[in-house]
């Protein structure tokens, strides 16, 4: 009745996981239109400790900037790595580690280059259609993301974003289309990447300007039900077009952990993890749970909703729940009074004591993983998939091309082991997509630099280089993790 698991399952998906906007580049051709993404900018003589600022702030002017053709600002996310004319090769190289599925994401852009249009873009289309091909030939799963931080910047700038109804008919056009397109080479899908960072970031998420918002807290949860609903009926548009096709949803999970055992402490970490969870709360369950009642009278939000929405959001919930981990948070209630002990340099929180840091200033906590796996498993007794996990360093090239990044087989090894854990606990875990396998554009800071992946990619941060493959040490590690379905972890 009761069997211990202490292996990892012998279908496990091992792979690796990337975005579109910040891997393809090529924005100008096959059609393509400009996404939210595309208008962020990397100088690199601005100081270190700002090179995130546009992450959670974007202006009307910077976005008017971004659509001059004479601007002379660089534009990282549009260059990417050039994975759009080297996708045969990475591919490959992928399947040299042994890849057993690849997590990736659609440019809307690339398919419905303005996001309004009644037609796709046909050469987008074939793109991913011989995207897919290769991955097939090699036998990989895709596990493709609809919308990764990469919506049409047309949507954002004539619409107002997702705060916007309409575009779920947009989106749901876009989802439908490729459902039908690709229903026989993809089987997983996921709808909107971390769906809940909509609270740290509603530009890049909801496609949202806050100069536009005096009160921008009504603007996001506004759109994040737009956004629940959308889902859900692409969930439904999924399932007409393939039956056996999974959707999840996708959240960004930072374990979140009292700083002291003060009882304002854990009541301020339960109040901070819920608004959080309650996105996928949404998803997974298929309604609003009884605490967004005072949450929203909190913050003095009023969803506005339409007949149908809360039935095609209880009717449609997601197959399994996928989420990035890359670090946890302590939280008190009074931070004020905690000088100087800032825990992430992105994200927040306060500085755990017992914990080492990433040389960008984000804490690293494996236990955490195993502690947020069985959260996500009793919270929603769902399959779970580890969509994005992983250590950004500055790795230095030695002659021979050699790329010693113990300092990333490490990390990963700690987190790997401690999934195994939660096996062994009981949770169902599926796959496992380390984030950025092959180096391509940091989402917050718009570098290079801060790189990845197992593969490194010639290119600085300014987009200078030969775009040449180089394969780290931690290549061999990951291939020999995966040959041994996790057991090989030395």
């Amino acid at each position: 009745m009761f069997q211990l698991k202490n292996k990892f399952p012998e279908n496990f998906l091992w792979g690796g996981a990337t975005a579109a906007n910040q891997i393809e580049g090529a924005s100008d051709v096959g059609g393509k239109g400009l996404s939210v993404s595309d208008v962020y900018i990397f100088d690199e003589n601005t100081p270190k400790e700002h090179w995130a600022d546009q992450w959670h702030l974007m202006t009307h002017r910077q976005v008017e900037e971004a659509q001059d053709p004479s601007s002379d600002k660089y534009y990282p996310k549009r260059n990417g790595v050039d994975f759009y004319h080297h996708y045969k090769e990475d591919i490959a190289l992928f399947a040299e580690m042994g890849f057993k599925c690849y997590r990736m994401s659609l440019a809307w852009t690339r398919i419905f280059p303005n996001g309004d249009e009644l037609e796709p873009n046909e050469e987008g289309l074939a793109f991913y259609d011989r995207v897919f091909d290769e991955l097939n030939k090699h036998g990989i799963e895709p596990i493709v993301s609809l919308s990764h931080y990469e919506m049409p910047l047309y949507l954002a700038t004539e619409y107002g974003g997702w705060v916007n109804r309409k575009l779920i008919d947009f989106y749901v056009r876009f989802a439908t289309t490729v459902f039908n397109r690709y229903k026989d080479k993809v089987k997983y899908w996921m709808t909107f990447n971390e769906i809940n960072c909509v609270k740290h970031h509603p530009y890049v998420s909801l496609g949202v300007v806050e100069e536009n918002h005096p009160h921008i807290e009504q603007a996001k949860y506004q759109g994040a039900h737009h956004q629940f609903v959308a889902s859900a009926l692409a969930t439904k548009a999924c399932k007409e077009s393939n039956p056996e096709a999974k959707v999840g949803c996708m959240i960004s999970y930072q374990l979140l952990v009292p700083y002291s055992c003060d009882p304002d402490d854990v009541q301020a970490t339960v109040e901070n993890q819920r608004t959080s969870l309650f996105f996928s709360d949404v998803q997974a369950r298929g309604y609003y749970p009884a605490y967004t009642a005072r949450m929203f009278a909190d913050k003095n939000v009023v969803i506005e909703t339409e007949p149908g929405d809360e039935q095609i959001i209880r009717e449609y919930p997601v197959d399994y729940i996928s989420f990035s981990y890359y670090m946890s948070s302590a939280i008190s209630a009074h931070p004020e009074k905690l000088e100087g002990a800032v825990g992430n340099l992105i994200t927040g929180g306060i500085k755990n004591p017992y914990l080492p840091t990433s040389d960008w200033g984000w804490q690293i906590d494996p236990k955490g993983l195993r502690t947020a796996l069985n959260q996500l498993y009793d919270r929603y007794q769902k399959p779970l998939f580890i969509a994005e996990n992983g250590l950004g360093a500055a790795d230095l090239v030695e002659e021979g091309d050699i790329i010693q990044d113990d300092y990333r087989i490490s990390y990963l090894r700690d987190h790997i082991e401690q999934m195994k854990e939660a096996i062994s606990d009981g949770v169902d875990l599926f796959g496992y997509t380390s984030w950025g396998c092959i180096d391509m554009i940091s989402a917050s800071t718009n570098q290079t630099s801060k790189r990845y992946g197992y593969i490194y990619v010639d290119q600085d941060d300014m987009g200078r280089g030969t775009k040449r493959r180089i394969k780290k040490k931690s290549f061999d590690w990951y291939k020999k993790v995966i040959a041994s379905n996790g057991e090989q972890l030395d």
